[in-house]
């Protein structure tokens, strides 16, 4: 019996997953990290779904980063071996809680400090379960978002770890988005000078003796634009000291038809096999009340707008068993429930046919809905649940 046809069944708005591009983004990602000799610790926060956190630990990632302690939870009850909080700790109960649960064993844990309160908290928490905190100094920019901002700051928070008994200085991490948000030139040369200080502070704590010689140091960063330039500033040359260098994009895995699509570095001219969008989602033409307009029932509750507004792709005619190509519609607004779509005139669209929109920005999108049919040639396989 053949599986479902996704319209067949469910009534618009709904996201899918397509499941070829799901499994080739997967691919492609491992074998990019792979060939670069670099680790993937990517983003839950983007899905938040434990199935997906499944393949992605398949396909070789060493772990899964979180953004709150919260979404610590969430992935050590289903498993996950190896979390990375990309944040301060500074929850006294849920440092508690993770220390008892790095006391359990078989759970590797980190998480990003840059003051001496954080060093604090983890060290008291520590103490109780008798277990060692492993943080990594964050590393900020003046007026930009967490992390150190100045040498006497740095120098402050790896003072605290050391005379902490239960916290081990690990690494250095921070995140390159928060100064730049395109590839143009001017936006890369930026995002390339941050590296630089974060590689920096790294070989200030490998040369002053702060961290371990037993162990590599750990170096993250890498949302999912710029780890490219990552690996180019701090994957090699290095001399005094052994280094891991873990990557977080999490975007990567269903990839978008906007943001990424534009300025991802496995998008674009000149990429063999670049990611390809699989999450997408449908909406119906409520009405055309003119003809250079129409409206769907897809809207900010349904799609993300944050980073752009969702492209439509593809038209599914009323009745119809295949969509079609769709052009000469641009979104141009969205309510709570409706999409306005601005046509040429001359565009086939009526009442009742469906429309596939191309997102913008995969986190935004997948927070808005708690199961996403994963499907191939429009035939549902699979689905995918969400946690957020």
């Amino acid at each position: 019996m053949a599986s479902p046809s996704v319209h067949d069944h469910l009534s618009t708005p709904f996201a899918v997953l397509d499941a070829d591009a799901l499994e080739h983004n997967l691919a492609t990602m491992a074998r990019w990290c792979t060939e670069r000799g670099v680790e993937l610790m990517p983003h839950g926060k983007t899905t938040m779904a434990p199935s997906l956190f499944e393949r992605q630990l398949a396909h070789g990632a060493t772990g899964i980063t979180a953004a709150t302690p919260a979404q610590v939870r969430l992935m050590r009850e289903f498993g996950v071996p190896a979390i990375q909080l990309a944040s301060q700790l500074a929850q006294p109960r849920e440092a508690a809680w993770i220390a008892g649960e790095i006391a359990r064993g078989a759970f590797a844990f980190s998480s990003w400090v840059d003051s001496v309160a954080g060093v604090e908290f983890l060290d008291a928490a520590g103490g109780m379960a008798d277990i060692v905190f492993d943080v990594l100094l964050e590393i900020g920019i003046p007026n930009g978002r967490t992390g150190c901002r100045t040498e006497s700051e740095r120098a402050a928070v790896t003072d605290a770890v050391r005379r902490a008994p239960n916290v081990r200085l690990a690494g250095v991490a921070g995140y390159e988005g928060v100064v730049a948000g395109r590839r143009d030139p001017e936006s890369m040369s930026t995002v390339h000078r941050y590296l630089s200080s974060i590689r920096a502070a790294a070989e200030e704590l490998l040369t002053s003796g702060a961290v371990d010689d037993d162990r590599p140091l750990v170096l993250t960063a890498g949302g999912s634009m710029f780890f490219d330039a990552v690996v180019d500033e701090l994957a090699t040359g290095w001399t005094c000291g052994s280094v891991r260098i873990v990557l977080r994009s999490g975007c990567y895995v269903v990839h978008d038809h906007g943001l990424f699509h534009q300025d991802s570095p496995l998008d674009g001219p000149g990429v063999d096999q670049p990611l390809r969008p699989a999450l997408t989602v449908w909406g119906t033409v409520l009405s055309r009340p003119q003809p250079d307009r129409a409206f769907l029932d897809a809207g900010r509750r349904n799609v993300s707008f944050d980073q752009g507004l969702p492209t439509p792709l593809a038209r599914l005619p009323l009745g119809a068993g295949q969509p079609e190509p769709m052009t000469g519609a641009t979104v141009t607004k969205l309510n709570d429930q409706h999409a306005f779509v601005e046509l040429d005139p001359s565009t086939q669209l009526d009442v009742g046919d469906r429309v596939q929109l191309g997102i913008s920005h995969p986190c935004t999108t997948f927070d808005k809905w708690r199961l996403i049919p994963l499907v191939r040639d429009g035939r549902v396989i699979d689905t995918v649940s969400t946690y957020f």
